[in-house]
């Protein structure tokens, strides 16, 4: 039995010897290897080819962001700024630290215009920026959004200087979904265009940041320093704007949090145009249907936001809201929840007038309310 063996076996072996193993290429007439280990291959959307071609291509355009005050040192990301240990008890971030204000952005033209993080360039009066090849350019601050800590700066262009410059395409955030590969480049710690990877962990994120949050959760590595850099998809479009992380130490712990592309495009031509963002403004001071709440007011669900102050003369009051009014939609949006209302609400141009479906006594009405500009330190 044992020499009916030994011809095959010596076979085989030769045969292997002959033709080594090949993972991810296919030999034509013996066989053809499973493209689960063809992991440089674009037939796994995490193949290295994939990840490889898109630092080359989307790399160039990433800047290395730095801002300086002339009175008082830099504000930004140093040491840790956007990215800062939190205090105890306190998962997210603290305001800037002086010190050297560095940062990441990427550009969106051929013109020069970046964008980045607002706490990268807050209050500076030099802000430069440093690109893949390592030229070096001023640029000036053509506006900026605190409440969604987005910026708009330009590269200067001196001496009749006419340089096209590379820039990257700006994907749609809505159609993000939990799972996706995305890419993260930045300036880490001053390392400049490094590139990470990792899934988006989640969407509509609300980390006590501001009134418009609804960040994208990543574990692609993100740290002090890539503030303001871009989170792509596997298509090399830009959908979001890497901001934060949760951290107790002030290292990525695969826990970051972009903002998402579509919240600095609805803003973008305001920034251009005005340097400031204009949003609609209700008000109302608003509060979460809790299931105590739901049971006084006889309400089939706690979907909706609850209005217990309203603003004399302010837009809701001339449009006949009430205190104790729960609204359910807005200009055709469900307000699923209190944190919906703001965003919806901001996201009307002054002027216009919507339709506000709220239940009011345990009956369904709709109210027609023209938006005003909101002002400073205004209620949503």
């Amino acid at each position: 039995m044992t020499q009916k063996l030994k011809l095959p076996t010596a076979l085989a072996l030769f045969i292997l010897l002959l033709f080594p193993l090949s993972y991810g290429k296919v030999i034509p007439g013996l066989f053809t290897a499973n493209s689960a280990f063809g992991l440089s291959t674009k037939a796994n959307p995490v193949g290295t080819n994939l990840i490889v071609g898109i630092a080359k291509e989307k790399n160039p355009s990433v800047v290395f962001v730095t801002s300086k005050t002339k009175i008082q040192p830099a504000k930004g990301n140093a040491p840790f700024g956007k990215f800062a240990p939190p205090r105890r008890g306190s998962p997210f971030t603290p305001p800037p630290a002086p010190g050297n204000g560095t940062g990441s952005g990427f550009i969106i033209d051929q013109e020069g215009h970046i964008l980045t993080n607002n706490h990268v360039v807050e209050d500076a009066d030099i802000i430069k920026v440093t690109l893949q090849n390592e030229k070096e350019y001023e640029a000036q601050l053509v506006g900026s959004d605190p409440k969604t800590d987005i910026a708009l700066i330009k590269i200067i262009q001196k001496n009749g200087e006419r340089t096209s410059f590379p820039f990257l395409g700006m994907g749609d955030s809505e159609k993000l979904e939990v799972g996706e590969w995305v890419v993260a480049i930045g300036n880490p710690f001053g390392l400049d265009h490094t590139v990470t990877t990792g899934v988006v962990s989640a969407k509509g994120r609300n980390i006590g940041a501001g009134p418009y949050d609804e960040f994208i959760q990543t574990d692609a590595s993100i740290n002090p320093g890539n503030s303001g850099g871009p989170l792509l998809n596997m298509n090399g479009d830009v959908i979001g704007i890497n901001t934060a992380i949760f951290s107790g130490s002030g290292g990525n712990v695969g826990i970051g949090f972009a903002l998402p592309i579509n919240m600095a495009k609805d803003i973008l031509e305001d920034l251009k145009l005005n340097g400031t963002v204009t949003r609609g403004w209700l008000g109302v001071m608003i509060q979460k249907i809790t299931p105590e709440l739901q049971e006084s007011f006889k309400l089939k669900s706690a979907k909706g936001a609850l209005i217990n102050d309203i603003s004399p003369n302010g837009p809701a009051d001339r449009g006949g809201m009430k205190r104790g009014d729960v609204i359910t939609r807005f200009d055709g949006v469900e307000i699923a929840s209190m944190e919906t209302l703001p965003k919806q609400v901001a996201s009307i141009k002054p002027g216009n007038s919507v339709k506000v479906e709220v239940i009011r006594e345990g009956k369904p009405m709709t109210l027609n309310i023209k938006i005003d500009p909101m002002k400073v330190e205004k209620p949503a």
